[in-house]
């Protein structure tokens, strides 16, 4: 694989890196496109779109700070700008503040809470995809030790030096499986979008599916973090409530039974 694309002289460009760029940029033009499609303001989701990243980057790099306080007083500019992010901790916790920013964004802006995730549903799917396409090239959430034909091995050091990517053993191809599943589920969620019936269905699909596939392909992924005695992995506790949200976004009420007209109750009482 080839985890650095372009090297200039000193400087080395990571492929993982220009393809999260990719992705983020596809994403927030697939929002702006899905706006127009559910007539929404495609400006303010654009600023939404900004929002979660800027606020997923900079949330990262603080808590990154915070969980590293050591290290950052004796390498401030390396912490800030050249460290990758490993912990998954640092992770959930840099989605949850942009989760709580884009809320308070919706909510400020008066956006409709469940069209806007209909919205933006298609855009994390097809950005995520793109994003696990670089992660595969990169070495980067790798799988587990696999004898399986279509094993990838790694043989570049800077995928063992920038993602701790273990070299010549074949494993499982686990962000080919992660985009595969990704690329399908965008192509449902577009198919879906002008035939859905409530506004949520796109959102609470998306979350369901995406946890549900989540939590399988942590079984073949490497480097795993356990919690609770080795009952879950930090992966596997954010699927679940990937997929708690989705079934909580599908449940619906029942319309109320319609109320009989006044005058159609006077019409039957004289017809009495």
């Amino acid at each position: 694989m080839h985890p650095r694309l372009i090297q200039f002289g000193h400087i080395a460009i990571p492929t993982y890196g220009v393809c999260v760029a990719i992705a983020l940029i596809a994403a927030l033009a697939m929002a702006a496109h899905t706006a127009r499609r559910l007539a929404l303001d495609s400006n303010k989701i654009w600023n939404l779109g900004l929002i979660a990243i800027l606020t997923t980057l900079l949330g990262s790099r603080l808590l990154l700070i915070l969980f590293h306080l050591r290290d950052f007083l004796a390498h401030p500019f390396w912490m800030l700008g050249l460290v990758s992010i490993r912990s998954q901790a640092v992770f959930c916790g840099a989605v949850l503040l942009a989760i709580c920013a884009c809320v308070s964004y919706i909510l400020v802006v008066c956006l409709p809470l469940l069209q806007t995730l209909d919205c933006l549903a298609p855009a994390a799917a097809l950005g995520l995809a793109i994003a696990s396409l670089g992660a595969l090239a990169a070495g980067s959430d790798y799988g587990s030790p696999t004898d399986k034909p279509w094993g990838v091995v790694y043989k570049h050091g800077l995928a063992a030096l920038w993602s701790g990517t273990p070299l010549g053993i074949p494993l499982h191809p686990v962000q080919l499986y992660q985009a595969l599943i990704l690329f399908l589920l965008f192509g449902l969620l577009l198919f879906w979008l002008p035939r859905r019936k409530h506004d949520g269905d796109l959102a609470a699909a998306f979350l369901f599916a995406y946890g549900l596939g989540l939590y399988f392909l942590d079984f073949y992924r490497g480097n795993r973090s356990y919690l609770f005695h080795g009952a879950l992995t930090v992966t596997q506790l954010l699927a679940i409530a990937l997929i708690l949200a989705g079934a909580a976004l599908s449940i619906r009420r029942k319309p109320p039974a319609p109320e009989s007209h006044p005058l159609e109750h006077d019409s039957q009482t004289q017809i009495r």
